[in-house]
């Protein structure tokens, strides 16, 4: 009898899942400390929640709210409990200051950055755990502090490399359409619901299909129907108006929107807290062209009450073919009054701003903006001698501790192997000790940027590299100093 063949467990990824290399997570976490250093100016406190909620404590406030059970990822625990992991930092805060409400000093303000997790249908950029950074202030009800976030989104922006006519932040107020839907006789809990999902869909739908969402309702590409709101032509036409209703300075849009608000007091609302922001913003220098008013802004969470916001990358960046890639979105935030209440039954006003990090890093390296550690050049020792690896870690040691990025190679093999590897990884010098240079008291440095350089023009340049040797060797008293000047070299 054959002996039973082992197991072998297929490697692959969970669908909706990514991996996400060292060039990736150091844009992530570069865009991450630059944030983080805004909000701790402006007198923000870090906190981390767990992973995990009682699923009760999430709420049916997720994107999808006609599929709650399917929209987070839950288990049993072992008291019969439900955990779902966190899909935003917004519940979790919201349980933390209805947990500590006693204790904390109002207005509370935070900041966290961490991964979340959508339950939902994983598609071309759109995966089921991705990381947020949020800010939020919790306790203060003016409008004065809607503009504050509003002004913090844009020194992220800032922060993050941009110039300010390369991101825009979209503002609005979800009272306005409120009081539109209480004009046409519209403002039901469902059919209201419905009107901000398909708002929210303008930039992708287009009007066309926003219209279909408003009425009977429409079918996608895959076949799948989305039932709309039911709204009548004349409906139709007075939300399509308010959504087209942007453009000019904030005033201009303030007037756009009076008439279609009618009577409506919670319009009204919402329109007095638009100028409000308006005149913070005005007062503390973000003016139209940072920060703009857009009606279509409504935001996809069902949690938000008022004031609402969306930072958009204008910055145009090109894929090989030449054509534009379009960034959109890349974080938002507004008023959630209601979700401290349902822990305490006590009405909390709340306000913050999120941003999706990989998708915010992804667009700075697309455009060129991601900078930092990883832009670090690396210095590696090769080890020419087996027997002398001491000797090479040490000199790496000695690399880092005045400031370089550097390894000493450990993964054995020839010159050839090494050196291969060493241009693969990036490296901007290479640090070789053989016998020879041992013996001589003396160091070679490979200058691989140059390197490559040259071998690029081997044809036509003769001249040029003959006058930049791409390597040299030095005394063994100088050769830190030496690397240092290759690198400066390569950075000026």
């Amino acid at each position: 009898m054959s002996a039973k063949k082992a197991f072998r467990p297929k490697a692959r990824r969970p669908r909706g899942f990514e991996d996400r290399s060292g060039d990736v997570l150091r844009a992530e976490h570069q865009l991450i400390s630059a944030a983080s250093k805004i909000y701790d100016d402006w007198g923000f406190e870090p906190l981390q929640t767990p992973a995990f909620e009682y699923a009760e404590a999430l709420g049916k406030f997720l994107p999808d709210e006609e599929r709650p059970n399917e929209g987070v990822f839950a288990l049993e625990d072992d008291d019969g409990q439900w955990l779902s992991l966190r899909y935003d930092h917004t519940a979790p805060l919201a349980r933390f200051v209805a947990e500590h409400y006693q204790d904390l000093n109002k207005p509370y303000r935070r900041y966290q950055a961490g991964d979340v997790w959508r339950n939902e249908k994983p598609g071309p950029g759109r995966f089921r755990q991705f990381v947020q950074c949020d800010a939020d202030t919790v306790g203060a009800a003016s409008a004065a502090a809607d503009a504050e976030m509003i002004a913090l989104a844009a020194e992220v922006m800032r922060a993050a490399g941009l110039a300010d006519q390369e991101y825009v932040i979209r503002v609005n107020d979800r009272r306005i359409l409120d009081g539109v839907l209480e004009s046409i006789g519209a403002a039901d809990s469902a059919r209201r619901m419905r009107v901000l999902r398909a708002a929210d869909k303008l930039d992708r739908l287009g009007r066309e299909g926003v219209a279909l969402l408003l009425g009977e309702g429409r079918k996608d590409e895959s076949g799948d129907f989305t039932e709309g709101a039911k709204l009548d032509p004349a409906g139709i036409d007075i939300v399509l108006n308010f959504l087209d209703a942007t453009g000019g300075g904030r005033q201009d849009v303030i007037a756009r929107l009076e008439p279609l608000v009618g009577g409506s007091e919670t319009g009204k609302a919402g329109l007095a807290a638009l100028a409000e922001i308006d005149a913070v913003l005005s007062a503390i220098g973000v003016g139209d062209d940072r920060a703009a008013f857009d009606p279509s802004v409504v935001r996809g969470l069902g949690y938000y009450t008022g004031p609402v916001y969306e930072a958009e990358l204008l910055a145009t960046a090109h894929y090989d073919d030449g054509q534009p890639i379009q960034f959109g979105s890349v974080g938002g935030g507004g008023r959630y009054d209601d979700l401290v209440a349902r822990f305490t039954g006590q009405a909390v006003p709340a306000t913050g701003f999120s941003f999706g990090v990989s998708r915010f890093a992804a667009a700075l390296r697309a455009l060129g903006r991601a900078g930092g550690d990883q832009d670090r050049p690396l210095v590696i020792v090769v080890a020419s001698e087996k027997d002398r690896s001491a000797d090479y870690l040490a000199m790496a040691a000695q690399l880092r501790a005045v400031g370089y990025r550097a390894e000493a190679s450990v993964g054995g093999g020839n010159m050839g192997k090494q050196m291969k590897y060493a241009d693969r990884r990036g490296a901007s010098v290479a640090v070789i000790v053989g016998s020879n240079e041992r013996e001589a008291g003396e160091v070679t440095l490979k200058d691989l940027k140059l390197g490559a350089k040259l071998a690029a023009n081997i044809e036509d340049n003769k001249a040029w590299r003959e006058d930049q040797p791409a390597q040299m060797t030095v005394p063994n008293g100088r050769w830190i100093e030496a690397v240092g000047e290759i690198i400066a070299r390569h950075s000026s």
